[in-house]
């Protein structure tokens, strides 16, 4: 729609999770660098956290992108009871046809893959994304399955990713186990202001566009409302493009991003229950001395 106007060659801002889009700050930078050590140091279980949008899903792609031939990976997404059992989803994620209703002969049916995969020199993984539905018993069936070893060599990887509250249950007193065989665990958090520049900036490059289509206050408006949650600036900068598509204006100046924002109800409610420090203040404070444009008026 808007491509051609700003000198790009497809949609910047895709709320879908692509891994060519992939941007390394910081803390992105770590987490990656947790799930490969994980991964090749053949840790237990491996933990990731992070807030809704934070790019959990996205580091997961890029790692199953660049994975080598030695390593077999299943992904379960739907972790809802209501999806089925954890050995039915098991099961699937490796591509497998249950054969057996019983529980027991499932279980032998995932021994006898993983140890086939063994035996030809490959490493079975299983990563369980959006964990944080699972419930105590559910956790404590896949933590059981992590048993599974040939003397010293472990047969079977988990890598676990939820959001916070998935920290919290694995605090329970009932999970301690679990919790223990915790090898590597990392929490993502949010991209601060200088950050979400440079990721606006790398999502409009990796589109075939010019760094800077944001300016300076427009990028700092994005921030304070999305408070650097790399979904929430997604959304918003894609429908500031439209905008600026709309009344022919480039690049996106914080004009623009304020009528975003003033429709878009979901991100100034959710932006009114984030806590503020000073620094937000201080930001608030010079967009209305440069701009004119008071920013805690849409809280």
């Amino acid at each position: 729609m808007y491509e051609a106007f700003f000198g790009l060659t497809r949609r910047p801002f895709s709320l879908t999770p692509d891994p060519d889009f992939l941007y390394l700050s910081k803390q992105h930078a770590v987490t990656l660098a947790m799930l490969e050590y994980g991964l090749g140091s053949q840790a237990g279980f491996t933990l990731i956290t992070g807030e809704i949008g934070s790019g959990k899903t996205t580091l997961i792609r890029h790692i199953l992108k660049h994975i080598g031939g030695d390593v077999t990976v299943g992904v379960i997404t739907n972790t809802h009871r209501n999806f089925g059992d954890l050995l039915t989803w098991i099961l699937s994620a490796y591509g497998l046809e249950r054969k057996h209703a019983d529980k027991v002969e499932m279980y032998q049916q995932l021994i006898d893959f993983v140890a086939t995969e063994f035996l030809q020199g490959r490493r079975v993984v299983l990563i369980v994304d959006e964990a944080q539905n699972m419930d105590v018993e559910t956790l404590e069936e896949l933590r059981l399955l992590s048993n599974m070893n040939i003397g010293d060599e472990l047969l079977l990887q988990l890598v676990i990713v939820g959001q916070p509250e998935l920290q919290q249950t694995l605090m329970r007193p009932e999970l301690a186990q679990f919790a223990q065989r915790i090898s590597v665990e990392h929490h993502i958090s949010a991209l601060d202001l200088a950050q979400t520049r440079s990721y606006i900036d790398h999502r409009i490059r990796t589109a075939g566009g010019q760094e800077g289509l944001f300016d300076l206050y427009a990028s700092a408006v994005v921030y304070y409302f999305s408070r650097g949650v790399p979904r929430a600036i997604n959304n918003i900068c894609d429908m500031a493009l439209v905008y600026g598509f709309a009344e022919e204006v480039k690049p996106i100046t914080c004009e623009i991003v304020m009528e975003v924002i003033r429709s878009k109800k979901l991100i100034r409610r959710q932006a009114s229950r984030s806590e503020r420090d000073a620094s937000d203040e201080r930001l608030r404070q010079m967009l209305v001395d440069i701009k004119g444009i008071d920013m805690g008026a849409m809280d």
